[in-house]
């Protein structure tokens, strides 16, 4: 039994500090349950050296003090945490309802002085219609946004149309594409995302990371493979296409735990043509990670041989072994009655060894078999990228086992060594941290933190993105 997260999504600002509490505090509080609790703490400092520890603390002990707003305290925090590692770790509002209930003239105060341009919407309509060349200008859609992107001389701005009325309002600056290519993307909390370089397909649709917009006006049709390719990135759910006689395919967004239903579902549904086509593609970009549960039906689709998984290691200690307890008492975890056998049995053995790594299975290896070898698919081809981690990594050390599979793609983020988040509670009430209780037996032979997967197939820049379905595809149709 094992069970993996990752923190996916941004850093959400905090509303106030508590009355007694400020940066410095909380620092103070971030630092020591990180140090005795993290799972990766000693290896990082193993690898870094204590004396830029040291140094990195002092930095921040200074920064920290003149700190009087919430939300550079989360920045400031969360610098400090990605001295370790990129993955498995960072902070999160406690409670993500409380700004809601600000109520919507506070939550308009707290970004009344974001950037914002004056455009006349009819009037760039109307130069829109007029304009003879296709470029990032237009009127574009994703939802709950309406933006405008309009050239203001070497920058591309775009600007919010219509939006929530709280978050976002109209004339605020949504993103730019700079000179070079690169853009600044602002989330609903206006935290930026940076990407290196953004792309049009068609001239139908924008993609800067994994932020893709689509062009409402002028419109423009696109091509089968680019609204494919929409399609596949918008999904927030797995579904099933038949792509020829020859070929299936499936989209798996995430490994998220309540998804593993909705993905035995897709495949129970499609089982007759998933073991009579030959060529298999199952496209998992952009999946995060989640829960091990989740692929198990996916991988007795490519068996050909038993499954070999180093077990991990839990650090032992009062803090970390209470997630154990959770696993029985909470329901969102929905463990069955035997996993919660599993629970106790771990909390109890965990007990008995604080301050020391355990292997609560009862080998360091695990063997996993499925009953048969199908006879199809006969090739399976998995698509990733650079921001596939944890639990997708996982899956995919698995899934390359089997003499069926090869990876196509690009490689992965390299967040999967050390793993199992856990969240808790800051004395003040105004986050929670999230580090990781694990630390994978693979280490130092085969880490793949800060490495990442790399491809059998690499799919290199001269192929885009929203064509690789169709080279693996007709890749696959030319084995035969």
């Amino acid at each position: 039994m094992k069970t993996r997260f990752l923190l996916v999504g941004l850093l959400l600002p905090l509303c106030i500090f508590a009355q007694d509490c400020n940066c410095a505090s909380d620092f103070q509080w971030l630092k020591e349950t990180f140090e005795k609790n993290d799972a990766g703490f000693a290896y990082a400092l193993d690898r870094v050296g204590e004396k830029a520890y040291e140094n990195h603390n002092n930095s921040f002990l200074e920064k920290v003090k003149a700190i009087k707003d919430s939300n550079a305290c989360v920045t400031a925090l969360r610098e400090w945490l990605l001295f370790f590692r990129s993955g498995h770790l960072g902070i999160r509002e406690l409670n993500p309802v409380a700004q809601e209930e600000l109520g919507q003239a506070a939550i308009l105060a707290q970004y009344k002085d974001s950037e914002r341009v004056e455009v006349d919407v009819d009037a760039f309509t109307q130069y829109l219609s007029e304009k003879e060349t296709m470029d990032y200008e237009g009127i574009w859609v994703s939802e709950p946004y309406k933006i405008g992107i309009k050239k203001m001389e070497d920058t591309y701005v775009g600007f919010i149309i219509e939006a929530d009325g709280a978050y976002w309002t109209q004339g605020q600056v949504k993103l730019k594409i700079n000179a070079d290519g690169s853009c600044e993307y602002y989330m609903r909390d206006h935290s930026p995302q940076y990407f290196d370089r953004t792309e049009l397909l068609d001239g139908a649709y924008f993609k800067a990371g994994f932020i893709t917009l689509e062009r409402e006006f002028p419109k423009v049709s696109a091509g089968e493979e680019v609204t494919r390719y929409f399609k596949t990135m918008s999904a927030n759910k797995p579904y099933f296409e038949q792509l020829d006689e020859n070929t299936t395919y499936i989209r798996i967004p995430t490994f998220q735990g309540n998804e593993k239903r909705t993905i035995d579902s897709v495949i129970f549904a499609n089982k007759v043509a998933l073991t009579s086509s030959p060529n298999f593609i199952i496209d998992i970009r952009n999946n995060g990670g989640g829960s091990d549960r989740s692929y198990s039906e996916l991988l007795s689709l490519m068996y050909t041989n038993p499954i070999r998984t180093p077990a991990v290691l839990l650090y032992s200690t009062p803090l970390n072994n209470q997630r154990m307890l959770d696993f029985i008492e909470d329901p969102k975890y929905d463990f069955t009655d035997s996993e919660k056998k599993w629970a106790r049995t771990s909390y109890e053995k965990l007990s008995k060894r604080l301050g020391e790594f355990v292997n609560v299975d009862s080998t360091d290896l695990e063997i996993t078999t499925y009953p048969e070898i199908l006879p199809n698919p006969k090739n399976v081809a998995i698509l990733i990228n650079e921001n596939n981690g944890s639990t997708a990594e996982q899956f995919l050390l698995a899934a390359k086992q089997s003499r069926k599979v090869k990876l196509y793609g690009t490689t992965t983020q390299g967040v999967l060594d050390i793993s199992n988040m856990y969240f808790v509670k800051s004395p003040c009430g105004d986050f929670e941290l999230g580090y990781s209780l694990s630390k994978s037996l693979r280490i130092p032979a085969m880490a793949i933190d800060d490495k990442g997967i790399q491809p059998d197939y690499y799919m290199d820049p001269n192929i885009p993105s929203h064509n690789w379905i169709g080279f693996v595809q007709d890749y696959l149709n030319g084995m035969e």
